[in-house]
């Protein structure tokens, strides 16, 4: 493990701060701030720097050259996800290109490559996620949304739940059973879903931050065609798992977290009876330490990924610790602010202009989205440790 960057990332950091130092003013864009982000303006901010990075290349950026990509290392693009989350850049994590894309690239038709491929690299698309259910969220083999086959279509009846950005989205990616007889990893068939077809709803999801980025989404009697459907019949859960790894090994949660942990440090130096407590000090560096660890097991999956092996447990071992971290940083958030943590945005009494009470009200949810602490534990615990499964 090279702890240092190469000359070419360590050229490429310097270009990416470079261009956030330019192009990124101040706004309720930050995804730091772990806001809601679908005001008029933040939406439209967001589309057109997405459009820049587009431009740039950057947004598929590790995409294959033959499919338009930049064939860009695993580690090339950690330092690019590291850099864009530390300056809390809105679209750098794009569903499209870091979920659909690849499935389409892997398993696609050479038509269905040219009707969606194009137009998520010039980030003209929005993607979504349709996989968690209302019984099948950690146990996602368990949905039970139906696709039966009618002619050149599926119908699609069933319920998808915790789907972020559903609202806004074009497209989603979809699973759907199409064999309830089947062993519940067999029957499930994976689609490209038109966001517009008639008998698509969607329901925005009010959390704790008072915040409606995820939805419910209601199929409806929705017929899809058939040319929708990627890969053999059946075989969608296959191709759900080459997604769901390279969901877990992103380095994002950690960065945008440490970010939060600098500014609850430089507020702490200016405050001095805050400064002057032994245990506030100790708190902040036992978490600046964390999440250096979380940081280099983050560039541990990267660095097996460019080796060609497949880091599934060391994927959950880094979703686990980064997750977990997340929760804790706004615990610790609570602990060294007291009660002027709980002073909400966009109030001028709130500390970190709220973010810290922002992360709190956040933390349950990072342990649960992108796959639950416990099952990515059992991961670690079955495939890592090779423990029984009983």
């Amino acid at each position: 493990m090279n702890f240092h960057d190469s000359p070419e990332h360590a050229a490429f950091r310097a270009e990416l701060r470079a261009f956030l130092g330019q192009e990124l003013p101040a706004g309720d864009w930050d995804m730091r701030n772990d806001r809601d982000h679908v005001s008029p303006e933040a939406a439209a901010f967001t589309s057109r720097f997405r459009k820049k990075l587009a431009e740039r290349g950057w947004l598929t950026m590790g995409w294959p050259k033959e499919f338009g990509g930049a064939g860009a290392s695993y580690m090339t693009q950690t330092v690019y996800m590291e850099e864009m989350s530390s300056a809390g850049a809105p679209g750098a994590y794009d569903q499209g290109v870091w979920l659909a894309g690849p499935a389409v690239m892997m398993h696609g038709t050479p038509e269905q490559q040219e009707r969606w491929l194009p137009a998520m690299r010039t980030a003209d698309v929005q993607w979504c996620q349709l996989f968690s259910e209302p019984g099948a969220g950690s146990d996602l083999a368990s949905l039970q949304t139906r696709a039966v086959r009618d002619g050149d279509e599926y119908i699609l009846n069933g319920q998808k739940i915790w789907t972020s950005g559903a609202v806004g989205s074009d497209w989603g990616i979809l699973l759907a059973r199409t064999d309830a007889e089947a062993p519940k990893h067999r029957g499930i068939t994976y689609f490209m879903l038109d966001m517009r077809l008639p008998g698509v709803s969607i329901r925005p999801l009010v959390n704790m931050l008072g915040s409606e980025h995820f939805c419910e989404v209601f199929l409806d009697e929705v017929r899809v065609p058939a040319d929708c459907r990627v890969g053999e019949e059946n075989r969608g859960w296959y191709i759900a798992t080459t997604t769901l790894d390279q969901e877990r090994s992103s380095i994002n949660r950690i960065v945008m977290s440490r970010s939060t942990l600098y500014g609850l440090v430089d507020y702490v130096r200016d405050q001095p009876g805050l400064r002057a407590r032994a245990e506030v000090r100790h708190e902040l560096a036992e978490r600046a330490l964390e999440f250096e660890i979380g940081r280099w097991l983050c560039y541990r999956v990267a660095q097996m990924q460019g080796e060609g092996k497949v880091p599934n447990y060391e994927a959950s071992i880094s979703k686990v610790f980064g997750s977990e971290l997340q929760r804790q940083m706004g615990i610790t958030g609570m602990r060294v602010l007291g009660m002027a943590a709980q002073v909400e945005p966009p109030s001028p009494w709130a500390p970190l202009q709220g973010r810290v009470e922002r992360w709190a009200l956040a933390g349950p949810s990072y342990t649960i989205a992108g796959g639950t602490s416990e099952v990515n534990r059992n991961i670690i615990a079955t495939r890592g440790l090779g423990l029984p499964r009983d």
